[in-house]
């Protein structure tokens, strides 16, 4: 299972990094991919629950977890009202 799950969770982890970085107005839709990765995962570890499944889950949910974090943290614009 380690191997089935361990490209998908990095390309999420890869994606999600050049969503954050380079597209902040698809921050919501790049988290909610990853954590939709990381059901996938839980769903790999119900299967066959390893010691190395779970580690690879627990990074990968750091990572969302951080991201998160840090998108909760930036201050969003609000839009203001025309003058006219």
């Amino acid at each position: 299972m380690l191997n089935a799950l361990l490209l998908p969770l990095m390309f999420s982890v890869a994606g999600g990094t050049f969503v954050f970085l380079r597209r902040p107005e698809q921050r919501p839709q790049g988290l909610l991919i990853m954590i939709l990765f990381q059901l996938v995962g839980a769903a790999g570890y119900v299967l066959q629950p390893t010691l190395e499944v779970f580690a690879l889950l627990c990074v990968h949910a750091l990572f969302v977890l951080v991201l998160m974090t840090r998108h909760l943290q930036t201050p969003h614009g609000t839009p203001q009202p025309s003058g006219e």
